[in-house]
């Protein structure tokens, strides 16, 4: 692609309007808080004990975002997985989370909890997941996908986080009000000039960091409140602009992966280190930020940073993820790649539909 500021020759690379469901995710999660905040809700389902949410690729983002930036009263468990955890029992909400309503992974956990006995609630856009709930007189969300043109769950990640945090503080599980998600919406609106296709690269943080991406094995790297936006990072990194991608949190990194800096011998020359930062980091997160550059410098490895700006945690979580929404679009388009195509996964289901 000769430059990241050509708007109509990157639509024209953007068949699928991508760009399109980058740019309502606002009204993603608008429609899905106010639509799971509608749902009736049994009085008992508030009595549970724990929390599993079962998902798969980009259904299950959303648990990663929330679980990391926001404080839920009880444990919270994301399973990726035919089967749950041994602990599920009538005790647990099981939250069920396919896009499509199609996962066949989970589709099996939705069976298995309903043999467990365990509290079950659904968001999907329809498909069996939705039909199941509906036969078994169980509480769900349905989405309508009309604000993701593109149509991959990886950018329907609005219906998901709005979803789940509106089933979520509806059980009195999450503090989050309508002020708050007021807040939010505010952060994607800005996000939008700042990151859109009409902010030039030099003042577009997405774009400049997509370019130094290029041709680079991404390394993301967050920690606390920021862990699920790197898990989002990688995910996008991979889908979206086909790209081999990885992501590692602080403090874990610095107990091994620095070791692993030191060979090959020419490891600099195909990674690419990408911090998340904030200064609401803790003290320790961002010494342990500092001198883990360092220490890749010296194994002559180039790391960049993003500075999240963000006032609270969970605006800074979004506003993180919306970085990095933006930045995988425009390293696909770097690569001269329609973002939104996945034919391997696709081949990958195809081959396994077989095995049926």
């Amino acid at each position: 692609m000769g430059s990241l500021d050509d708007v109509e020759g990157i639509k024209k690379l953007d068949s699928n309007n991508m760009i399109g469901s980058l740019e309502f995710l606002g009204d993603q999660l608008k429609t899905a808080w106010s639509g799971a905040r509608s749902v009736q809700i049994p009085p008992d389902f508030k009595n549970v004990q724990n929390i599993v949410v079962a998902g798969m690729g980009g259904s299950a983002l959303g648990a990663h975002f929330i679980r990391s930036a926001l404080d839920i009263s009880l444990p919270l468990q994301i399973v990726n997985d035919y089967k749950l955890p041994s602990f599920v029992n009538q005790s647990s909400l099981v939250i069920v989370s396919s896009y499509s309503g199609t996962t066949e992974e989970t589709i099996a956990a939705l069976g298995d909890a309903l043999k467990r006995q365990a509290k079950l609630i659904g968001i999907a856009s329809g498909g069996e997941l939705i039909e199941i709930l509906k036969r078994e007189k169980l509480p769900f969300c349905q989405v309508d996908p009309k604000y993701n043109p593109c149509g991959q769950p990886r950018l329907g990640l609005g219906y998901s986080i709005g979803g789940l945090l509106g089933f979520l503080g509806h059980l009195g599980f999450v503090n989050f009000s309508d002020q708050g998600m007021e807040k939010v919406l505010a952060v994607v609106s800005k996000a939008r000039g700042q990151f859109g296709l009409d902010a030039q690269s030099e003042q577009n943080p997405a774009k400049k960091t997509a370019l130094g991406l290029l041709g680079k094995i991404p390394i993301v790297i967050a920690g606390e409140f920021l862990a699920g936006s790197a898990h989002i990072f990688s995910n996008q990194i991979n889908e979206s602009a086909k790209t081999f991608a990885a992501y590692f949190l602080l403090p874990e990194i610095n107990h091994h992966l620095l070791e692993g800096t030191r060979f090959p011998a020419n490891l600099g020359e195909r990674v690419k280190f990408i911090f998340l930062e904030t200064a609401l980091y803790s003290e320790k997160i961002k010494a342990r930020a500092n001198i883990t550059k360092e220490v890749l410098s010296k194994s002559g490895i180039e790391s960049i940073s993003f500075n999240v700006t963000g006032s609270d945690k969970v605006t800074a979580a979004f506003e993180a993820l919306l970085f990095s929404s933006w930045t995988s679009f425009y390293l696909a388009i770097a690569n001269e790649i329609d973002p939104t195509p996945i034919p391997n996964v696709d081949y990958f289901k195809q081959q396994l539909a077989k095995f049926a």
